[in-house]
């Protein structure tokens, strides 16, 4: 895949490519450390990733996003970034970008991301995405069916839907069809997300 690297810190850009340029599906095509030269390398390389930095110095790396969103430009975003605050995490995912990796994370954290975001999945650092399942108010849960809520908890154990379908006494094709809607109803990503979420329940109830 081809990425594209923003970052207003030239050491920072060089351990980047240093990382992705060992994996032989990564390409490093260019860099840039402000959004002016960044949207018109995106714009013109059209890049599979690109992946950047939240502050370029006085310039918000989610205003390249925003301008790349309104000309259609098919790449996929990923911000890295150094701030934690939840108030940030939720601009960038207002604003679309498909992951948000916080630069404390291990190289074959990020890795593994990039290949995420990539195959068409979203990417949220594990200690925002804790955070933002721990907002969920109770109420969303309740507009789930009794079956669906059935179907979460065994979600919540790490069951697949061969094995859910098992213990419910249902079809796997029903098992599908259910955790879709429960992913839609509790606007969450995948059935991973779906499962920090119940389990994250419980532990307020148990707390």
């Amino acid at each position: 895949m081809r990425i594209v690297i923003v970052d207003d810190h030239p050491l920072v850009r060089q351990g980047l490519i240093s990382v992705l340029e060992m994996e032989d599906d990564m390409k490093v095509i260019s860099e840039s450390d402000n959004a002016l030269e960044a949207l018109s390398i995106i714009s013109d390389k059209k890049p599979d990733i690109a992946l950047i930095d939240l502050m370029l110095g006085k310039e918000s790396g989610l205003e390249i996003v925003k301008k790349a969103k309104e000309l259609k430009i098919s790449s996929k975003f990923i911000i890295l970034t150094s701030s934690a605050y939840y108030e940030d995490f939720l601009m960038a995912e207002a604003c679309g970008v498909e992951g948000y990796i916080l630069k404390e994370a291990l190289p074959e954290e990020l890795l593994y991301a990039i290949r995420l975001v990539n195959g068409g999945r979203r990417y949220y650092d594990p200690q925002l995405l804790e955070y933002k399942l721990r907002q969920g108010t109770d109420g969303f849960y309740e507009q789930l069916t009794a079956r669906e809520q059935e179907v979460l908890r065994e979600l919540g154990k790490g069951l697949n839907n061969r094995q859910i379908a098992k213990r419910l006494f249902i079809t796997e094709h029903t098992v599908k069809k259910h955790v879709s809607q429960i992913l839609a109803k509790l606007g969450l990503e995948d059935r991973t997300q779906a499962a920090l979420y119940i389990n994250n329940m419980n532990l307020r109830y148990t707390s």
